[in-house]
C-alpha cells in the first residue's frame, strides 16, 4: 500500500493538498495520527523544565498539529462539496473525537500553567504587538474553554462538547439527506412554464442525473426561499415547491436542535455564562447580548411596516389573477411583476447577461485587478479536489505570485447546498506557507452544449464570496492563529459583503454584463431600473433575514433548564414574540434545516450579518466619496483591513481604513429603513 498522502507537506506549488492522490481511506488514519502527533508535541511543551518562554510555548503550541491541520482541511471541504456514504461516517466518527482532542488541550492544566505565567509577566516580555496578541488570545480561549473548572465540572464539559460535536454532525447529514428526497419531481415540461428555456433544459439534466429520466427536477436551495418561486406561473406548482422547502427534514432534525439548545445553555452556564448567546457575542466585536438585541429591536418595526408596504403593492398586482391574499408561495412570483410593471425589470430577460465565465474573469477578477491590480492565470495542471473545480494562480501587479484560487461553482447531489469560502493552506510567516483558498457555489447545470447563465443573486454570490477568497489572499501574519478570515463571525462577513460593491460599480458591470449570444451590453438604464427594483424588495428581504436571526436568538438565549418540547412551536412562538412573524414572509432558514446555527460555527452569531452591514455600507460610502483614486483606496483597505486578519482589533482595522467609529446612518439608508 502508499504511503498516505496525508503524512507528509504536499510537494505542490503552494503546498496545495495532492488531490490525486488522496482517497476515502487515507482521512481516518490520517486524522488518528494528527491527534496524536499533535499531543505528543503538546506534552513535549509541557514536559519542558526550563521555564515557560514564548518560543517555547507560543511559538510551540502555534506549530503543533500541522499533520491535523493538513488533513482537517482537506477532508472538511471533501465531506461538504463531494461527500460520499463512507465520508459520512468518517465524518460522524471524527467529530466527537476532534471535541475531545481540542478538550485535551485546552483543559490541559500543564500547558495552561504555562501560558498563565507568561501572560502574567507579559509586560516585561518585550513582545512585539503581534506577538503579545497572540498571548492575550490564547489565554483568553484556554479560559473560555474551562480550563480553570474544576475536575467535575471539566468532566460535564467534556461530555458536552463531545455529545454537540456529534449532534452537529447529524444534523448537516440529515440536511443533506433532506435535500436530496425533497426534490420535486414534475411530469411535464408544462408545469414548468415561465422558466426560461435554458433553466427548463437544466430542469431536464438534473432530472436525468438523479436518476429520473424524461421528467423535470427542481433541486432544493438551502434557503427558505427557491429562485423559481419568481418565475413559475402555475400557482399550484410554486405551492407544492414552497412546502417542499419549508417541510424539509423537521422530524429528524427538530428534535436534534432541542436537545443541542439545552447542552449549549448548560455549557454556558458551566462557562459563567447566562445563556450561550452570551457566551458567544462576550468574544465577539458586538461584546454584549444587550449591543446585539438593541439593533435588532431597531430593526424590527420598520422592516416589518416596509414589507407590509410591498405586501400591499403585490396584492394589488395578485387581484387581477384573481389571487385574494398573498401567500408565502406567491411573493417571489408577484414581486417578480411589480419589478416588470413599475420597473420594467424581467429577472428572465437578465439571465442571458450573465454567463458565468464572463462574469468570473471580467467581472470578478476585474474588478480585483481595478482594486488591488490582481492577475489570474489558470493552471490546468493543478488538480482539485473535484473535477468542477478549477485552480487559479494569483499573481500581484508587480508580477509576484501570491497564491492559489480554486472555483467550484456548480451543483450537485454530493454537495451541500449554499456557498462558502474556505481556506486549504494558511498564510503564515511562521510557517513559510502562501495561502490556498477555494470558493464554492451551487450554480445549476445547464443542458449540454449550453451557457451557463446566471441569476442577478447568483452573481451577487460570486462576488461576495470572492470577497472572502481575497481576505485569504491578502493575509500577511505571523501566526496561523490570526491568518485570513480567522476574524470574529460579526467581522468575518464585513469584507465580502464590500465586495458585492464592484458587481454593480459602473465601469465593472459595463465590463462582464454582456449577452452571451449578441454580445451587447447591458444598458446603464436598466442597471437603474434593477437597483430601483431591489429598493422595492428590501422589505421582503430584511423581514426574511431578521426572522431568521432572531430564530437563531431566541434558541440561543434560552437558559438552562428551560424545556422545549416541540421545535415548531417553540419557532413559531419565538418569531410572534420577536414581533417577527409575517405568514407570507417565511425564515429565511427554519430551524429544521438551519445549518449556520446548528452544524456551522454561526450559533447565536447569524446577526453577523446584519452586523457586518453596518461597517460594509460605511465603508462602500467610504470607498465612493473618499476622493482617492480606486486603486489607492483598494490599497488602503487591502494594508489595513484585509492583511490584518486577526492581528489587531478589528475594529481598530475598521477605523484606520474609514477614520472613525463605525456610523449605521448608510445601513439603514440602504435597507430603506429611515
Amino acid at each position: 500500500m502508499t504511503e498516505n498522502p496525508f503524512f507528509r507537506p504536499s510537494t505542490l506549488d503552494y503546498e496545495l493538498p495532492p488531490f490525486a492522490e488522496i482517497r476515502e481511506e487515507h482521512y481516518l488514519p490520517a486524522y488518528e495520527r494528527g491527534m496524536a502527533e499533535q499531543l505528543a508535541e503538546i506534552a513535549a511543551i509541557t514536559a519542558d523544565r526550563a521555564l515557560p518562554t514564548f518560543e517555547n510555548t507560543l511559538v510551540a503550541l502555534e506549530r503543533s498539529g500541522e499533520l491535523l491541520r493538513r488533513v482537517d482541511v482537506v477532508f472538511r471541504n471533501q465531506s461538504s462539496s463531494d461527500t460520499t456514504d463512507v465520508l459520512d461516517e468518517v465524518e460522524a466518527k471524527v467529530s466527537p473525537l476532534l471535541a475531545v482532542h481540542h478538550d485535551a488541550i485546552h483543559l490541559d492544566r500543564a500547558l495552561f500553567a504555562r501560558i498563565e505565567e507568561l501572560y502574567r509577566t507579559r509586560a516585561g516580555l518585550g513582545l512585539d504587538p503581534e506577538s503579545l496578541r497572540l498571548l492575550e488570545r490564547r489565554y483568553g480561549a484556554f479560559e473560555r474553554s474551562g480550563a480553570r473548572l474544576g475536575e467535575a465540572e471539566q468532566a460535564r464539559l467534556r461530555g458536552l462538547n463531545a455529545e454537540l460535536a456529534a449532534l452537529g454532525t447529524t444534523f448537516q447529514q440529515n440536511v443533506n439527506a433532506a435535500n436530496r428526497a425533497a426534490v420535486l419531481v414534475l411530469d411535464s415540461a408544462a408545469e414548468l412554464a415561465g422558466l426560461s428555456e435554458d433553466a427548463i433544459a437544466g430542469a431536464a439534466e438534473n432530472a436525468r442525473v438523479l436518476g429520473h429520466e424524461g421528467k423535470y427536477v427542481l433541486s432544493l436551495q438551502n434557503t427558505s426561499g427557491q429562485p423559481a418561486l419568481a418565475q413559475l406561473t402555475d400557482r399550484s406548482v410554486r405551492e407544492r415547491l414552497l412546502a417542499a422547502s419549508l417541510g424539509r427534514g423537521i422530524e429528524q432534525n427538530g428534535p436534534i436542535a432541542i436537545r443541542m439548545a439545552a447542552l449549549r445553555a448548560e455549557r454556558a452556564e458551566l462557562l459563567g455564562h447566562p445563556s450561550h448567546a452570551a457566551y458567544v457575542v462576550a468574544d465577539e466585536t458586538a461584546g454584549t447580548v444587550e449591543a446585539v438585541s438593541a439593533l435588532l429591536a431597531r430593526l424590527v418595526g420598520p422592516a416589518v411596516a416596509n414589507a407590509r408596504r410591498e405586501a400591499a403593492e403585490l396584492a394589488r398586482v395578485a387581484a387581477a389573477d384573481g389571487v385574494e391574499e398573498i401567500a408565502a408561495h406567491d411573493w417571489a412570483y408577484y414581486s417578480e411583476k411589480v419589478r416588470r410593471e413599475s420597473f420594467q425589470v424581467d429577472a428572465a430577460v437578465l439571465r442571458p447577461y450573465f454567463e458565468l465565465e464572463r462574469v468570473l474573469r471580467d467581472g470578478v477578477f476585474f474588478a480585483a485587478n481595478l482594486a488591488y491590480g490582481l492577475s489570474f492565470t489558470e493552471r490546468p495542471d493543478l488538480t482539485a479536489h473535484h473535477p468542477d473545480a478549477r485552480v487559479f494562480e494569483v499573481f500581484e501587479e508587480d508580477g509576484t505570485a501570491l497564491g492559489l484560487f480554486i472555483g467550484d461553482f456548480h451543483a450537485r447531489a454530493s454537495k451541500r447546498g449554499g456557498a462558502w469560502m474556505d481556506s486549504l493552506v494558511e498564510q503564515s510567516e511562521l510557517t513559510g506557507q502562501r495561502p490556498v483558498v477555494l470558493n464554492t457555489l451551487n450554480i445549476p447545470r445547464p443542458a449540454p452544449g449550453e451557457p451557463v447563465l446566471m441569476s442577478w443573486d447568483e452573481v451577487r454570490t460570486l462576488f461576495h464570496e470572492f470577497g472572502h477568497a481575497l481576505h485569504g489572499l491578502f493575509s500577511r501574519v505571523r501566526y496561523p492563529l490570526f491568518s485570513g478570515t480567522a476574524v470574529p463571525r460579526d467581522f468575518v462577513e464585513f469584507p465580502s459583503q464590500v465586495n458585492e460593491m464592484w458587481m454593480v460599480r459602473p465601469e465593472v458591470l459595463a465590463n462582464y454584463a454582456r449577452h452571451h449570444g449578441t454580445g451587447e451590453v447591458l444598458s446603464p438604464e436598466l442597471v437603474e431600473r434593477i437597483t430601483a427594483a431591489e429598493g422595492f424588495g428590501q422589505g421582503f428581504r430584511t423581514v426574511e433575514y431578521l426572522a431568521a436571526t432572531l430564530l437563531d436568538w431566541a434558541w440561543h438565549t434560552v437558559p438552562k433548564g428551560e424545556e422545549i418540547t416541540d421545535a415548531e412551536e417553540f419557532e413559531a412562538r419565538a418569531l410572534a414574540a420577536a414581533g417577527i412573524a409575517v405568514d407570507a414572509v417565511p425564515p429565511r432558514y427554519r430551524t429544521a434545516y438551519f445549518q449556520h446555527i446548528f452544524a456551522s460555527g454561526y450559533s447565536a452569531a447569524y446577526y453577523a450579518y446584519i452586523w457586518s452591514e453596518v461597517l460594509d455600507a460605511d465603508t462602500v460610502q467610504w470607498f465612493e466619496g473618499n476622493g482617492r483614486p480606486v486603486r489607492e483606496s483598494g490599497e488602503v483597505f487591502r494594508r489595513e483591513l484585509l492583511a490584518r486578519g486577526f492581528s489587531r482589533d478589528p475594529l481598530e482595522s475598521f477605523r484606520a481604513v474609514v477614520g472613525r467609529a463605525p456610523e449605521t446612518g448608510p445601513l439603514l439608508a440602504r435597507r430603506g429603513l429611515l
